[in-house]
């Protein structure tokens, strides 16, 4: 049961990376945006690929921080019912929802992004506009980072809501059993 514990944290530490990396993407982002106001303002300039920055910059901090969100309970959810539970009925919630709605959605997101993403990186996809940024393929590629991040945290807070379940508790940090 150790090698479970380990291998569920192992997951929680790549996503808490990922997560890390990501929200320097909002600081970009932000920089951006008012280089791109302050430029407007004071020049009466714009740059294509600057403004086309933002959007891949928005895209790996939504997108790339799923996996992340959900290892520290971020996700919008509905919990009337789930915050009065015992830790064992929420871990039972979180085992279900996992198994039941969150890995079939994110399968099927999986399997109609993939020939979306590989025939984007066969082609080198790059953007409509001449002085665009020429790496689409590249932002494509960010719903299966979401897909992959966010499947492996599911794979985790399973693990982590199977080990309290079979009482293995002192194995699981506190902070995961809220899950999903």
């Amino acid at each position: 049961m150790d090698g479970i514990a380990k291998f569920a944290r192992s997951i929680d530490g790549l996503n808490e990376v990922i997560g890390k990396i990501t929200a320097w993407s909002a600081l970009g982002l932000v920089l951006v945006q008012f280089g791109i106001v302050m430029i407007n303002y004071l020049y009466s300039e714009g740059s294509i690929a600057v403004q086309e920055g933002l959007t891949y910059m928005h895209s790996l901090l939504f997108l790339g921080a799923a996996g992340y969100t959900l290892l520290h309970n971020g996700h919008v959810r509905v919990d009337i019912v789930y915050s009065k539970m015992d830790e064992k009925k929420k871990a039972w919630v979180n085992l279900l929802g996992t198994i039941i709605i969150l890995f079939p959605v994110l399968i099927i997101i999986g399997i109609y992004a993939l020939p979306f993403v590989s025939q984007s990186w066969q082609i080198m996809e790059g953007s409509i506009e001449t002085s665009g940024l020429h790496i689409v393929y590249i932002l494509k590629s960010m719903i299966l980072l979401f897909v992959v991040s966010t499947f492996l945290q599911g794979v985790s807070i399973s693990l982590h809501s199977l080990l309290l379940l079979k009482g293995y508790e002192h194995l699981v940090e506190e902070d995961i059993v809220e899950g999903v």
